[in-house]
């Protein structure tokens, strides 16, 4: 009996060590099954190719009008009436305010009495000396005498133009009593009304006109950013605009394009020693007013056309912890490769890349998170025009 338990025992014994046996064969063969089957993951890429770019750069400014006048009264007085409308547009020599001309009437009626004086005076003595003259060919009248009536009849011709030159500044001054708008635009707030006292030149304007179509905008732009795009151009790396010709758009303040593009008047000749910029004017037209003075706005000056670059999507572009700029590449055999990229700077929603990469060459943009340098992808091209802005695909239609 126990020799037959014996053997009984090594027989399950037996078959208890081949069926572990054949288990853990099962498992590492499970490997070999689906998991081998597993496709490549799907990426898609953008074929890379040179192109010129026109390459802007984005410039906070400020609105001013291309003419503006201050209005002061030119004479003191009372300002009678106020002629016009607050607001409203205004053409140059339209009345704005009638000051008391009173006192300016009687001015000019008594520089007229005083000029009229004058003139008589200047009769009677021009008819005594024209006597003398006859008289002292004969000895009638001594030459101390005629002189003296000469002499006279220049101090009364003096007398008369000294007049003469009174009724005009009374005649100008009566005018001033009503000014007028020296040019067009639109006047904005009076800063008196009829009966306030004004004096001749006063500092506070009685109103302002300004004329905002078209208008300036000024933006500033930092030397250093000059230097660099001289140094561009002289060195042929950028191809520079005509001046004349170079043209302006405009973002407003919520960010919203304006309509009608500008046109780059001048850069200023010299750095301002505060900020270190240099203010560039552009003209745009304003016919519905849009712009006004002293609103913020960004200009985007075109610099020139850079020929040949590459442009990378900047969703194929991310930054390692030194913050270099990388991308994957869909090398050969679809095999994953790592580049490092030169930026430039931002182009739309695109990285203008100077060194890294080569024409031809497939860069990743979507699938990124699936795949890692050494792998073996599945390529497809990315439909650029079907990713939403801001660099994101975009949704399906179920």
């Amino acid at each position: 009996m126990k020799t037959t338990d014996t053997i009984n025992l090594l027989i399950v014994a037996g078959l208890l060590a081949a069926m572990v046996t054949m288990n853990g064969c099962k498992q590492q063969a499970a490997p070999d099954g689906p998991a081998a089957s597993k496709p490549n993951p799907e990426v898609g890429v953008v074929v890379m190719a040179t192109e010129p770019v026109i390459l802007t750069m984005e410039l906070s400014g400020r609105i001013s009008p291309q003419m503006v006048a201050e209005v002061r009264p030119q004479v003191g007085g009372i300002i009678q009436k106020k002629l016009f409308t607050e607001g409203s547009e205004v053409k140059a020599g339209d009345a704005l305010y009638q000051i008391d001309p009173a006192t300016y009437q009687a001015a000019l009626a008594s520089a007229k009495a005083t000029l009229a004086k004058a003139e008589a005076n200047g009769f009677t003595l021009r008819q005594k000396t024209e006597r003398y003259k006859q008289l002292v060919a004969i000895s009638a009248v001594s030459r101390q005498e005629y002189d003296d009536a000469t002499a006279g009849l220049k101090q009364a011709e003096a007398d008369i133009e000294a007049g003469k030159a009174a009724v005009e500044t009374a005649r100008i001054n009566l005018a001033y009593t009503r000014i007028t708008a020296p040019i067009a635009g639109k006047i904005g707030r009076s800063t008196v009304t009829p009966g306030a006292l004004v004096i001749a030149n006063q500092a506070t304007a009685l109103a302002t006109i300004q004329q905002l179509d078209p208008v300036y905008v000024d933006v500033t732009q930092s030397s250093a950013d000059l230097l660099r795009l001289k140094r561009n151009l002289a060195s042929g790396e950028l191809k520079g605009n005509d001046p004349g010709q170079a043209t302006v758009k405009l973002l407003l303040e919520d960010g919203s394009p304006y309509p009608l593009e500008g046109t780059l008047k001048f850069s200023e000749v010299t750095v301002d020693q505060g900020t270190g910029s240099v203010t560039l004017r552009a003209l745009f037209p304003n016919p519905n007013q849009l712009l006004l003075p002293g609103m913020f706005v960004r200009g985007l000056v075109q610099e020139g056309v850079r020929e040949q670059v590459m442009l990378v999507p900047q969703r194929g572009v991310s930054r390692d912890p030194a913050g270099n700029a990388i991308a994957l590449v869909a090398g050969e055999n679809d095999v994953v490769e790592r580049r490092m990229l030169k930026t430039d700077r931002t182009v739309g929603d695109a990285w203008l890349v100077t060194e890294g990469l080569k024409a031809g060459e497939r860069v990743i943009v979507e699938g990124l998170q699936r795949v890692r340098p050494g792998a073996t992808v599945k390529v497809v091209p990315f439909d650029t025009k079907s990713a939403a802005p801001g660099g994101q695909p975009a949704a399906k239609q179920p």
